[in-house]
């Protein structure tokens, strides 16, 4: 058996420990798969005395983590620090700079830097190899790259934020309000203490931007993305698309087309029937659409330590077999990216109104000036006087004009809030 591929690990969080641990723990399995051993010897992290529940003493530590970029004996570095900016780009991209190949579970560096970086690991001749930045331990970027390799992808899209998925999840099943659901995955460590990257669908939208280079060939484009959380999501609107045959998912949504490619993130409504729909809690799946394979979907835990550390050690498997696949799999071409205002579909319209005669005509008459026409509608009870709810779900129409229309609905003097607007996906 060859030398042992020597690992340097930036980062001992969760999923820093939980890559030192399976190392460890399956240290057989790995060098039988990888063809030699992968030997942690060093690490780097800010608290030395906390335990971490795996064995570190046999590793060098760096208190700079980016030390180990140049430090001598290390085969690899594995950047598990996290965000855009700071320690985990100066590492990468001096790792980089000095031959070493990079793993990185990162998904807003490479979402923010993704282009500036596969362009210096290609001029270097080195790997950076990504796939715990895309769904934890789903396989998805390998599928990408190597599986449907002979494919022409035509659409990406999934649910790739789990703690949004665990909170829409929650609301459903039990008819909860969005704050106090927060306020409960909070508590179990499903959400941050600052839940915003994930409830504003930031991180959703960094993982897309990846996915959409690597399906499109094209660079990443993460301004490009259009990005709305679900903070806006209520119990009522959970209601009401259960009562229309839906369910509502936070998606991610890519597409090519003549016209370019188009990138969104945005609550969703899903027929309950869709593969889509019926993934539940801290889950993550993804739907690739390939012109010959058609429809594959992967589903699985999109974060955590063992998902996250086996798509770390899977990548380094890979490196320590010689097998390099280039970043975003060859040549990217510029095409262009399609803006929000061109999207095309159904779409559910909640309002809350004073219950008077003529309201809804007037809300019909602006939809219809508008070239929106009506599917459905939904009205509870009669409450004369009383601000009730409204339900509209609309035929294919432009997001322009339904946004052009909105903004005047929000204008009539019988509409009490800010309306509700969420669209609608065939699944």
């Amino acid at each position: 058996m060859s030398a042992p591929l020597r690992v340097g690990v930036a980062g001992l969080g969760t999923v820093g420990a939980g890559v030192a641990r399976l190392l460890a723990e399956n240290a057989d399995l790995i060098a039988a798969r990888a063809g030699r051993a992968i030997a942690l010897v060093a690490v780097s992290a800010r608290d030395r005395t906390r335990d971490r529940g795996v064995q570190l003493a046999g590793a060098r530590w760096y208190e700079d983590a980016t030390a180990l970029a140049e430090a001598p004996g290390i085969d690899v570095v594995v950047e598990l620090i996290g965000g855009s900016e700071g320690p985990a780009r100066t590492l990468v991209e001096r790792a980089i700079a000095a031959g070493r190949p990079v793993v990185s579970a990162n998904k807003a560096l490479l979402a923010v830097h993704g282009r500036a970086l596969a362009e210096a690991a290609e001029r270097a001749g080195v790997a950076l190899a990504f796939e715990a930045a895309v769904a934890g331990g789903i396989p998805v970027i390998k599928a990408l790259r190597e599986g449907l390799a002979a494919n022409r992808i035509l659409s990406v899209a999934g649910i790739l934020n789990g703690t949004c998925n665990y909170i829409l999840t929650r609301m459903t099943e039990e008819g909860g309000d969005f704050a106090a659901v927060l306020a409960d995955a909070q508590r179990l460590g499903y959400a941050e203490a600052d839940p915003s990257f994930d409830i504003d669908g930031i991180d959703a939208a960094h993982k897309l931007s990846i996915l959409a280079a690597l399906a499109f060939g094209r660079p990443v484009a993460f301004e490009a993305v259009h990005v709305e959380g679900i903070r806006r999501v209520s119990a009522l609107d959970i209601a009401f698309a259960g009562e229309l045959g839906y369910r509502i998912k936070l998606l991610g949504i890519a597409r090519a087309g003549e016209a370019g490619v188009s990138a969104r993130v945005h609550p969703c409504l899903l027929p309950r029937a869709a593969p889509l729909a019926r993934v539940d809690g801290v889950f993550n799946a993804v739907v690739i659409e390939g012109d010959t394979v058609g429809r594959v979907m992967l589903e699985g835990r999109g974060a955590g330590a063992g998902p996250t550390a086996s798509a770390v050690v899977a990548d380094l498997i890979d490196l320590a077999r010689g097998r390099a696949t280039p970043v975003w799999g060859g040549a990217l071409a510029e095409a262009p990216s399609v803006p929000m205002t061109e999207h095309t579909g159904c779409y559910y319209l909640r309002l809350m109104v004073v219950d008077r005669p003529g309201v809804i005509a007037d809300v019909t008459a602006v939809l219809r000036d508008h070239g929106v026409s009506l599917e459905s509608m939904l009205q509870r009870g009669r409450a004369p006087g009383e601000a009730v709810p409204v339900v509209l779900v609309t035929h294919e129409t432009r997001e322009a004009a339904m946004t052009a229309a909105l903004a005047r609905i929000a204008t009539l003097g019988a509409v009490l809030e800010a309306p509700s607007l969420l669209r609608i996906e065939p699944g």
